[in-house]
């Protein structure tokens, strides 16, 4: 920065500036900007001479030379350099910072050695990236222009405006340099909000919307493309490593994650209902969805699926904090700091994009983690290979077993959930999955993709976050998803990436659960948590609970699934047809836990014990209540779901968890 600077205002190097030309310089770090020395000459002198006084006090230049220097002029050589931003300025940044160090270590000189650095970015790819970011980007701009544009929102003497806009006013360097010089707090708000261009100037910078993109090859880390902003020459803030924002309901597959690492399967369930969880020192934790509970059973698959905040609260009740940051820290979430409290579920600790999609690419890894990778190698000015780098050894984070679960059921929020956009609007049929994310009064929207040779993921918000994108527009599967969907538009259509690869699929998953509904509903809010310091181990919240999940402790040892008894269907009317070994049920196929299944005769009512069946038609016989309690009922896919009532309260329709 100092070398940018000293050939921008004395056109020589950082080496040849002297006394006051490098304490011109230094003053300007307090405001770059505000102690222009080009546009604001008579603040950069003063400012100038601030510094040099300094230099006195610190005995690092003698008093008389001080009085002389201080009466000099500036002059300023002023030669505007025009940096080569490249396809990728952000990533540039990263590298440059990269190379620093390894020149160092190696004894190089980045300067005059004409070193050459070969990175892991396809250009046709970054491309794609770029074009997908500012053309959704824009988009979205010109949303929030018209939303936060109007001059009563800048211009309000009261109401819930004036506060937030006083407050951005106080946060800028003029606010500032006014109150240094010894003005009141009154007269400085006074005059800068009667400047149209100052406020102008800020209404900019408040609203302008920002992104960030990163994509992945999850085989082996490299990185494939990386947006840091929607544009470099507006905002140098680099979004997918910098900046740390709250993930929302992308950081809900962590949570699913340690359930089914825990023995959890994708059919068994919650109830949508209220939920309350105590916190400690009497606080509660009441997670809601946007549209309210539905009182009926709800799969794990369903959960995720749909983005259900109650689900997932008690999905994280059972499973724990600490074993779901854990997890997420072993795929990939390892710079960040994850409060281990009860909503983290729904991703309230701040994260950076980078470390998003590296734990995304974990999943399609077969739960193997990757560090990101940006360079392959080093080279002289000759082309001589200084230094090679291979991929990371990859890190078990979680079993394969586990990974193609979570991953066959993140391909449900594509196909029926709340990221059913990536094929309606983008036309994409291959086989993907993935998450939104959408954090509270949208104020982030995010999105993450994954396909066996690409996992990429868009962030978009405002870099205050007291700015917030409206109900239409800032959920992720508004704001973020279509970045992500275009730029796959043009990777399949420029052939990168084939269509037609495949991930594994779990053994006995019907990829589309039969009793999901159709519809890709708005994904809900998460709210805001009561504040509690160090809050106790989570009481069950009064929900049915599942059998793998009874009595986790603090620290457990690795737990085997136990198999609960499932009920058996056989026709009323002639039960010696039952067969001896009935069909497994693919939709819910689970060899532990020996599951049998058979259908229900269309048109039957379920009922306990004999003669349940209405009107004369074929009904089914289960087991005596009190023999054997049910603890599962499994449906297959061609079962009837109307009128089946088999428990009090409980209506067959989609499998359901233990009572």
């Amino acid at each position: 920065g100092i070398e940018m600077a000293a050939r921008t205002y004395f056109d020589k190097s950082a080496e040849e500036l002297d006394v006051l030309q490098s304490a011109t310089l230094v003053g300007m770090l307090k405001g770059a900007s505000y102690y222009n020395p080009v546009t604001s000459p008579d603040r950069a002198l003063q400012r100038r001479n601030i510094v040099l006084a300094q230099m006195v006090k610190h005995e690092k230049l003698p008093q008389d030379k001080f009085a002389a220097l201080k009466k000099q002029p500036l002059k300023i050589d002023f030669e505007r350099q025009e940096a080569e931003l490249g396809a990728a300025p952000h990533l540039a940044q990263q590298l440059r910072r990269w190379l620093i160090e390894w020149a160092d270590r190696n004894d190089y000189n980045i300067y005059a050695d004409g070193l050459v650095v070969r990175t892991t970015v396809d250009s046709r790819l970054q491309a794609a990236a770029n074009a997908a970011v500012v053309r959704q980007g824009d988009r979205l701009q010109k949303i929030a222009t018209a939303a936060w544009g109007g001059r009563n929102v800048w211009q309000a003497k009261a109401g819930p405006n004036k506060d937030l806009v006083q407050a951005w006013v106080r946060d800028t360097a003029e606010y500032r340099a006014a109150r240094t010089a010894g003005k009141s707090d009154e007269e400085v708000l006074k005059a800068l909000q009667a400047s149209t261009d100052f406020m102008d100037k800020l209404r900019d910078e408040k609203t302008r919307i920002q992104a960030g993109f990163l994509a992945l090859d999850p085989s082996n880390g490299h990185v494939m493309a990386w947006v840091g902003s929607r544009h470099f020459a507006d905002d140098q803030f680099d979004h997918v490593a910098q900046a740390r924002r709250q993930p929302g309901s992308t950081f809900k597959p962590f949570v699913y994650g340690a359930a089914f690492e825990a023995g959890a399967k994708p059919y068994e369930g919650f109830m949508d209902q209220a939920v309350e969880i105590p916190l400690g020192n009497g606080a509660f934790w009441r997670p809601t969805d946007g549209s309210g509970p539905s009182n009926q059973m709800m799969t794990l698959r369903q959960g995720l699926m749909y983005s259900k905040n109650t689900i997932t609260a008690q999905v994280m009740n059972v499973v724990g904090p600490a074993h779901v940051a854990k997890l997420a820290k072993a795929m990939g979430v390892r710079q960040s700091k994850l409060e281990e409290v009860p909503s983290l579920a729904l991703g309230t600790s701040p994260v950076t994009l980078k470390e998003m999609v590296a734990a995304y690419s974990t999943i399609a890894n077969d739960g193997r983690y990757i560090e990101p990778i940006l360079v392959t190698q080093v080279e002289d000015r000759n082309g001589k290979v200084l230094e090679e780098f291979q991929p990371k050894l990859a890190e078990t984070a979680m079993p394969a077993s586990v990974a193609e679960t979570l991953l066959d059921v993140m391909r449900g929020v594509i196909d029926q959930g709340t990221g059913a956009g990536i094929r309606s609007r983008f036309g994409i049929r291959a086989d993907v999955a993935g998450k939104t994310g959408t954090t509270q009064d949208n104020t982030d929207g995010w999105f993450i993709l994954m396909h066996p040779q690409l996992v990429a993921g868009a962030w978009a918000g405002f870099n205050d976050n007291r700015v917030t994108m409206g109900n239409s527009w800032g959920p992720g599967a508004q704001s973020a998803l279509p970045m992500v969907g275009e730029f796959f538009q043009q990777a399949f259509k420029g052939k990168v990436i084939d269509p037609q690869a495949r991930f594994p699929v779990p053994e006995g998953s019907s990829v589309i659960d039969p009793s999901i509904a159709q519809g890709a509903p708005v994904e809900a809010q998460p709210p805001v948590e009561p504040p509690a310091e160090n809050p106790a181990s989570v009481a069950n919240s009064g929900a049915i609970g599942p059998a793998w999940g009874n009595s986790i402790p603090a620290n457990p040892e690795p737990r085997v699934w136990q198999p609960a008894p499932v009920i058996k269907y056989v026709t009323i009317n002639v039960p010696g047809n039952a067969p001896a070994n009935p069909p497994i049920n693919p939709s819910v196929n689970s060899p532990a836990d020996g599951a049998q299944s058979m259908p229900v005769v269309p048109g039957a009512v379920a009922g306990v014990g004999q003669g349940a069946s209405q009107g004369g038609s074929p009904g089914v016989v289960l087991p005596p209540v009190e023999t054997r309690r049910p603890q599962r009922i499994d449906v297959l896919p061609d079962t009837p779901q109307d009128s089946m009532q088999v428990l009090p309260g409980v209506v067959v329709g989609a499998p359901i968890a233990p009572r």
